[in-house]
């Protein structure tokens, strides 16, 4: 067996199911679905993908003997979930990991029975997911990386580097999470005086012209939520930023490491394997719904020195004490 990349553009095409799904043996063969937020090309999904499968590995879910996977990637677009989740709920898999909450809400449009497994979902009792952390009760369970203090430390760290700044575009996708995120950073910005400003990351057309018009006035500086299209678009992102000369903080480790100047927020690997875990616990029939709904266990803090001081900025030392990783 070998997994299925849905790679073709599922929205004017219909996916064909294999042949061979109606002789696998259920009690020998599982099937997991898998659906991605980014694209089949992008190297952080392929990493997300390999940490997933190497944790089912480790617990004895061989891929191509007891195990067969299928693969979709959503390219952050909505028409694609859809169709990907669709499809995927139509291969009748055992359980379906959501690569990202943007994932979540076609997953949940397609099928209320199939077991879900989320990561990287901001408010899942909030989206309507689980009715609590503690007892899902429903068909999906999984981790959430975010809480919403979190938008106090992005604001927080912005002013201890930028201590000028007045003004704050807050780069979100326009869907429920990407709102609640904006939502969070508004209730968290009084103390601050700053004034906010949503720019949306739907396309690169949109991301350029919001920055663009963002920095055309001074004192500005950007805070880069969690989402699809910002993981996407991440390239784009940083080089605009960078050109404009903004401070900005991002959610995970891998802007920083494309030339972001600082970024804090949870392991963006760690979930996938704590996933595989879940994913184990639902193939050997426990419930989604009996398994709680788990928060980050690690957040990080990395500072790309070279990136300040082209920005003629300076870190303090006190956030230089706290880093878990400076770039030089």
């Amino acid at each position: 067996m070998r997994r299925r990349e849905f790679i073709q553009g599922v929205a004017s095409s219909a996916i064909a199911l294999p042949a061979a799904a109606s002789a696998q043996q259920p009690d020998r063969v599982r099937r997991i679905g898998v659906l991605w937020n980014l694209g089949a090309d992008d190297p952080l999904g392929q990493v997300r993908l390999k940490t997933f499968l190497q944790g089912l590995k480790t617990r004895g879910w061989i891929e191509g003997s007891n195990l067969r996977v299928d693969t979709c990637w959503g390219e952050g677009k909505a028409e694609r979930f859809r169709a990907c989740a669709a499809e995927l709920v139509k291969l009748a898999p055992d359980v379906i990991l959501a690569g990202s909450g943007s994932a979540m809400p076609a997953l949940m449009e397609a099928t209320r029975s199939v077991p879900i497994v989320f990561v990287q979902t901001v408010d899942p009792v909030g989206s309507g997911y689980v009715a609590s952390l503690a007892k899902p009760d429903g068909n999906a369970t999984g981790f959430t990386q975010f809480e919403f203090s979190i938008a106090g430390k992005w604001l927080e760290l912005l002013k201890q580097i930028a201590p000028h700044l007045t003004r704050v575009a807050v780069l979100r996708d326009v869907n429920l999470e990407g709102t609640a995120q904006f939502a969070a950073t508004q209730s968290a910005a009084p103390p601050f005086g700053v004034e906010l400003t949503p720019v949306s990351v739907r396309e690169p057309t949109e991301i350029e012209r919001g920055v663009n018009a963002f920095a055309a006035r001074p004192d500005g500086g950007l805070i880069v939520t969690a989402s699809a299209n910002t993981a996407i678009h991440r390239d784009l992102i940083v080089g605009l930023v960078n050109r404009h000369r903004l401070p900005a903080i991002y959610p995970f480790r891998y802007f920083v490491a494309s030339g972001g100047m600082i970024s804090y927020g949870p392991d963006p690997i760690e979930p996938y394997q704590r996933a595989a875990e879940y994913a184990d616990r639902i193939l050997k029939g426990e419930k989604p719904g009996d398994l709680p709904v788990q928060a980050a266990s690690k957040f990080e803090l990395i500072v790309n020195l070279k990136t300040a001081k082209a920005l003629g900025l300076s870190i303090p030392t006190t956030v230089l004490a706290r880093a878990d990783e400076v770039i030089e």
